[in-house]
């Protein structure tokens, strides 16, 4: 009997310690953005920011994103490239005729009956023919690929950037520079849509991004969506809403106070189509306080004075200025 007791005991206690690491995430991310990763990068949502000394691992991938996760063989811009086999060859019933001729085809030559020997000896004039129009269509996909392999790296983005903010603390280029590597569209669909070219980041931007960083976490302690709206998009403000609606119905208040920048530098900057892209990584300190609303105390979930290291993303228009830049992603920093 005691040892039954004791063992429903020690099951009791170790539910209780599940549980606890359970709701741990949930109590100690309690700031804007809950600890999370959500926003949209553009073109490159999916993949993730180069690294920087700020943030020396990889970002967290988007857990919430209004841009569409591609599917298999569609990770790329030009996904609908023959090189990607997205094109309209071999769909529809002509496709399937050609791709079935192909095969049996093939079949003909691998067994040493010709082309057209697997089905039957079908007219030789037309099998010569498609035996050309097959070692073309072979030799311009194998010419593309090696055009794709030799092309020269895109223009790097600037080096050595060093900027300083407000508070002093260094804001420049990721160790080798704030540069990224090629984009790597799909072999003959990178005309399909715009490429995204590096662009340069002035020291005004660093201020803007400090700014931001300061300005959106007090309003959003104030839970003043229309200040949020002026300095996010849509799309994080609507994330933002939702968050501050769920506290209210849990009957807190997230009060966050105190926000300086740490430490920052730039991971990659880039222009898609009418937009301009700038994603920074950020070690800041913050008092992050969950407040209960009826009795104004701190409620669980509070952390009090704490550090967060975070990779927000700015968007623009392309020609605006500082003050055009909009928080459209934050990440969390591995």
């Amino acid at each position: 009997m005691l040892r039954f007791l004791a063992h429903k005991r020690g099951s009791l206690i170790s539910l209780l310690f599940a549980a606890m690491l359970a709701f741990a995430p949930a109590i100690a991310e309690a700031r804007m953005g809950g600890g999370g990763s959500f926003g949209s990068r553009g073109s490159r949502t999916w993949s993730a920011p180069p690294s920087t000394r700020t943030a020396p691992g990889t970002a967290s991938p988007f857990e919430r994103s209004d841009t569409p996760r591609p599917g298999y063989g569609m990770n790329q811009p030009g996904y609908n490239s023959p090189a990607y086999g997205g094109s309209s060859f071999g769909r529809g019933l002509m496709g399937g005729l050609a791709g079935g001729l192909l095969g049996a085809g093939l079949f003909g030559l691998l067994t040493g009956n010709g082309f057209f020997g697997g089905i039957g000896g079908f007219m030789s004039i037309i099998g010569f023919l498609l035996q050309i129009a097959l070692v073309v269509f072979l030799a311009r996909m194998a010419f593309a690929w090696w055009q794709q392999r030799n092309a020269p790296a895109g223009a790097a983005g600037p080096k050595g950037q060093s900027f300083s903010f407000t508070g002093g603390a260094p804001f420049g280029g990721r160790p080798g520079g704030a540069g990224f590597g090629p984009a790597g569209f799909g072999l003959g669909g990178a005309a399909q849509q715009p490429r995204p070219t590096p662009i340069k980041v002035a020291p005004e931007d660093f201020n803007a991004f400090e700014r931001l960083l300061g300005q959106s976490q007090a309003a959003y302690s104030r839970e003043d969506m229309n200040a949020l709206r002026a300095m996010a998009t849509p799309e994080m403000v609507r994330h933002f809403d939702e968050e501050i609606e769920g506290n209210r119905r849990r009957g807190v208040v997230n009060r966050v106070s105190d926000v300086k920048l740490l430490q920052g530098d730039l991971s990659e900057a880039w222009r898609e189509g009418r937009d301009e892209y700038a994603t920074v990584a950020m070690r800041f300190a913050l008092n992050d306080v969950m407040e209960d609303i009826a009795t104004g105390k701190p409620a669980p979930g509070s952390q009090g004075a704490t550090e967060a290291r975070e990779v927000w993303t700015f968007r623009r228009p392309v020609g605006a200025g500082a003050d055009a830049w909009k928080l459209s992603a934050i990440q969390q920093a591995a």
